[in-house]
């Protein structure tokens, strides 16, 4: 009836990462969306000394901008709102193509409703993923109905079972789990959400993009569903520490830096700033002792920007979210602080040397054409 991509996949493990991965990027530009229209308004309306622009009261006020700005404010939160079911139907998508997009979306729709935040959201997709994958191996149908089945008997038999399962089975479990975890995270406070966003500081730092620090990010992400932002915080600022860290350093000194890693350090300057953490990856490939410094700076700018009150409310890194955070300048001074940390450990540990790996030991022979 259809093919799947599962059907082709070497391991469970692969393609749960992989489905992971596919819902978490495609949910990305709604909430990047969201959160800096959302961001522009709460700007806008700090000038005019308002700091609830979201409240309704401010729909009916005489000043037309804060009207507009009270409607951005609601254009944005409408776009944070699909960030679960279209992380659910992309999930679900990924395991079984067109025919459990919609289970997905719906199911992840009803984890909202239901209060089980993104936990509950991931579950949905994997369910209806699974579902319409069962559904498809085991309903045969005959040729003159073949048709019917990825755009009819698919959705509408997937999004019955996943609503039913996440209804009567598993939805009340997962939203007492889900609230159990957001009373911890919330009574947290001082010296306790000080050492979290170490940990996670730690975590982003450590790999580079990588399932440690995809690990962090995702579960700080997920956790902003729930309204914890201090985890989301963390995360963000340990992101881009380690690339504008080390791309400092190779502009205040290039010559303690092998000369093909140069170029590399004004790409991960940009590459930073704009949010992504993969930039400093060739200089702990080159030398690994740098990754003990990434860590290190990345847990201290986390801990100070959670340890001074700031909050970042979107899965934002890059500089054109900075805006946005609680209390930015407190934010920008811990982004500075860790690189500051990762700057200064570059310098001490790169002394100029070419890596082993880049040593040209003889040509490489030119290949040519046979007759």
């Amino acid at each position: 009836m259809v093919k799947f991509k599962g059907d082709s996949t070497p391991g469970i493990g692969t393609e749960i990462k992989n489905a992971i991965m596919t819902g978490v990027s495609w949910m990305l530009p709604f909430v990047i969306a969201g959160a800096v229209i959302m961001g522009i308004s709460r700007i806008g309306a700090s000038m005019y000394g308002i700091d609830n622009i979201w409240d309704s009261s401010h729909a009916e006020a005489t000043n037309v901008i804060i009207q507009m700005l009270h409607k951005f404010d609601g254009f944005g939160g409408l776009a944070l709102s699909l960030m679960l079911p279209i992380v659910a139907g992309y999930i679900s998508f990924a395991i079984a193509n067109k025919p459990g997009l919609a289970p997905g979306m719906v199911g992840g729709l009803l984890a909202s409703n239901l209060g089980t935040g993104f936990l509950g959201a991931l579950a949905a997709g994997f369910i209806a993923g699974y579902m319409v994958r069962l559904l498809a191996k085991y309903i045969k149908l005959p040729k003159s109905l073949a048709s019917a089945g990825p755009i009819f008997i698919l959705p509408v038999g997937g999004t019955l079972l996943t609503c039913s399962i996440m209804a009567f089975v598993i939805g009340a479990p997962l939203a007492a789990l889900n609230h159990g975890m957001e009373n911890w995270l919330l009574s947290m406070s001082g010296s306790n959400k000080i050492i979290l966003a170490m940990v996670i500081g730690a975590m982003v730092g450590f790999d580079l993009g990588g399932p440690i620090n995809k690990a962090a990010v995702t579960t700080a992400m997920a956790l902003l569903a729930s309204g914890i932002y201090e985890p989301n915080t963390a995360a963000q600022v340990a992101i881009i520490i380690p690339p504008i860290g080390i791309g400092v350093a190779t502009l205040i000194w290039a010559k303690r830096f092998p000369e093909s890693l140069r170029e590399a350090g004004k790409a991960s300057t940009l590459m930073g700033l704009i949010g992504v953490s993969e930039g400093a990856i060739p200089f702990a490939l080159a030398n690994p002792k740098i990754i003990i410094i990434n860590i290190i700076g990345s847990a201290t700018g986390a801990a100070m920007a959670v340890g001074l009150g700031t909050l970042n409310h979107a899965p934002i890194s890059g500089f054109y979210g900075w805006l946005a955070v609680d209390k930015w300048p407190i934010y920008v001074l811990s982004v500075a602080v860790g690189s500051a940390i990762i700057t200064v450990g570059s310098l001490l540990i790169f002394r100029g040397a070419e890596p082993v790996e880049t040593k040209k030991t003889e040509a490489v022979p030119k290949f040519k054409v046979g007759r």
